[in-house]
């Protein structure tokens, strides 16, 4: 294995049980892949060749199947500890080498997860745009011209690039959603108190929560599910039998309810493309069988003035006390202008605003009881490099209209990608319920992923910077290298069939490597043997394509295939002398026409 591009950890744990990877030779593949597009102020510090070399042997003596975790790689965002490694939280004058990891940090890597390094962020995880850091700014997985969000701007990149499988971050008031949503990512702020914020600097002690940043929600599910433990040494625990187990995706009920705030509480801030993707996203969930209802948003925004607006800036002060006496000069002017106020604040301001938050729970806990949960979008709409710059305070309080107040009542949170705009950047949405139900929201996003409609079946109408592939064997939806196109943020554009002009086959396994591949041949229109084959349209990213094409084996390549419609599309062909090997022939499943037909029956027999 030369490259390394799907780092789902489902692909992961299947190649080291097969045994055609292991944790050095993943290390030795990854330091290379990072190599090649640094420096990208995606990392405040990485570990060298012979500290990854440490992890990956302890893992030699180690059984794959015992280890949910094994060989899977992670960033930490740099108000994390990892033992041996310094913990900047963006400021290099602040800097300090732990000599113990968090204890999230300790769970992960007891479970055989591998530690890649440490990520870049706002400073003191104070801001949701990614622009506040002495170490440069990550260019956005998209479009470089873009914010990357923040304030975990560096752990959403790392993973959006696949240069990790997951990556933990922290969310105070959004800092783990805003970029999940701008780099196409799940991003699940856990429940306060789920995940350990023990060996984490703090922002605001009594909201803060590490989050977790992966690909899809099978793999945050799966991280959540082994970094939920109870730590009785962090005061904020909550004690493991609150702590919910996860369940498998899937297992929710079929049909629910879902909140949308009324049209007048929503706020795109100008961006009229956000509010169709949203609407789509609103469709998305019907489609799933949701039923839509309108709720009261007030106390829900009320709630998010008190995070900048009241006294838990003062907390945030607290937090920095006497580095931000001795030490104004080494923040960042934006950094320090938030924080610094808080200085001033009173014990009276704490407690009225205490009491208007409790009023303000009430109501907002009482609209929840008639939902399953609430779908607002993650940000109302994005913002360029330049313009944050300009203002940015103001852009920044505009990215936090839908997350500053889920810690502040206390709810659990999971944003997951829902479209994109016309010239490329990913939208996202968010699902939020009571605390405690991680499980629910997960499941959710897990299913909206695979079941959302598709933005535009024009194939004439495909969005810049991306290429349409048509699939129709181990590549769709669920199959086992369907990894290779997710892993590249393609996404799931059209389902449909090829015009009646082909031949199906399955081509023979070769050896323990390569299993039963389909081959697609074109004949004439009027053979009584042609047929239309199921497959799905996906659109993958350009810059991605090449790599994706480069792993194809033959006998398969990529050639034009007409579908039902007619229009034509890049799609997998197949040489025709593969199909007439005498050595090895393939089986004419042309009658199936239908590649999980074909799996299923071999599957039952």
């Amino acid at each position: 294995m030369n490259t390394i591009d799907d780092l789902s950890i489902p692909s992961l744990r299947a190649a080291y049980l097969n045994g055609s990877l292991t944790p050095r030779g993943l290390t030795n593949l990854l330091s290379a892949k990072i190599a090649a597009i640094e420096p990208s102020a995606i990392w405040i510090h990485l570990l060298s060749q012979e500290q990854l070399l440490q992890y990956a042997e302890a893992l030699e003596s180690q059984d794959p199947r015992e280890l949910p975790l094994y060989g899977i790689p992670f960033a930490i965002k740099d108000n994390i500890d990892l033992a041996g490694t310094p913990t900047t939280a963006a400021c290099p004058s602040y800097a300090y080498t732990p000599e113990k990891s968090a204890f999230v940090v300790e769970r992960l890597i007891a479970a055989g997860a591998i530690p890649i390094g440490k990520t870049n962020l706002d400073q003191f995880a104070t801001g949701l745009v990614g622009l506040r850091s002495p170490y440069g700014i990550p260019d956005n997985a998209y479009r470089s011209e873009y914010i990357p969000g923040g304030s975990s701007s560096g752990s959403a990149v790392a993973c959006a690039k696949q240069l990790v499988s997951f990556a933990l971050g922290t969310d105070t008031a959004g800092s783990g959603r805003v970029p999940a949503s701008l780099n196409n990512l799940v991003g699940h702020k856990p429940s306060k108190g789920t995940l350990s914020c023990r060996g984490v600097v703090p922002a605001c002690k009594s909201l803060d929560c590490v989050s977790i940043f992966a690909n899809t929600a099978e793999d945050a599910q799966c991280i959540y599910s082994v970094a939920a433990q109870f730590d009785p040494k962090d005061p904020y625990a909550v004690p493991s039998q609150h702590v919910p187990e996860a369940a498998p995706l899937g297992s929710v009920q079929k049909n629910f309810t879902f909140g949308v705030p009324e049209t007048a509480q929503l706020k795109f801030f100008g961006d009229i493309e956000a509010e169709q993707l949203y609407a789509k996203a609103i469709q998305g969930m019907e489609a799933l069988g949701g039923l839509k209802v309108t709720i009261d948003f007030t106390p829900f925004l009320e709630a998010a003035l008190l995070l900048y607006e009241g006294p838990w800036v003062a907390e945030r002060f607290v937090a920095i006390e006497e580095f931000i006496r001795t030490s104004p000069d080494a923040l960042h002017p934006v950094t320090h202008k938030i924080i610094a106020p808080g200085e001033h604040l009173k014990a009276s301001d704490a407690f009225k605003a205490e009491y208007k938050l409790k009023s303000l729970k009430r109501l907002a806990d009482q609209t929840l009881e008639t939902v399953d949960f609430v779908l607002t979008p993650t940000n109302g709409t994005v913002y360029t490099k330049s313009e944050v710059a300009a203002k940015p305070i103001e852009l920044n309080s505009n990215l936090g209209y839908y997350t500053n107040f889920m810690n502040l009542l206390d709810y659990a949170a999971t944003a997951f990608p829902a479209g994109f705009y016309k010239h490329g950047l990913p939208f996202g949405v968010t699902a939020f319920a009571p605390k405690f139900h991680d499980a629910k929201l997960l499941d959710i996003a897990g299913r909206f992923a695979t079941g959302t409609p598709p933005v535009d079946e024009d194939t004439n109408n495909i969005p810049e910077g991306w290429n349409a592939i048509v699939v129709c064997g181990a590549h769709l939806s669920g199959m086992a290298l369907n990894g290779q196109l997710t892993s590249r943020q393609a996404r799931l554009w059209r389902t449909t069939r090829t015009a009646k002009t082909y031949k199906f086959y399955a081509l023979p396994a070769i050896g323990d490597s390569i299993p039963p591949r389909p081959g697609v041949i074109k004949v004439c229109p009027q053979s009584p043997e042609a047929v239309s084959i199921y497959v799905e349209v996906w659109l993958i990213p350009t810059a991605h394509f090449g790599s994706f094409v480069t792993n194809i084996p033959a006998p398969l390549g990529i050639g034009k295939v007409t579908l039902e419609n007619g229009d034509e599309c890049p799609g997998f062909i197949c040489e025709p002398i593969a199909i007439h090997s005498p050595q090895q022939p393939a089986q004419d499943i042309s009658h199936l026409a239908d590649w999980r037909k074909f799996i299923n029956q071999n599957t039952s027999e």
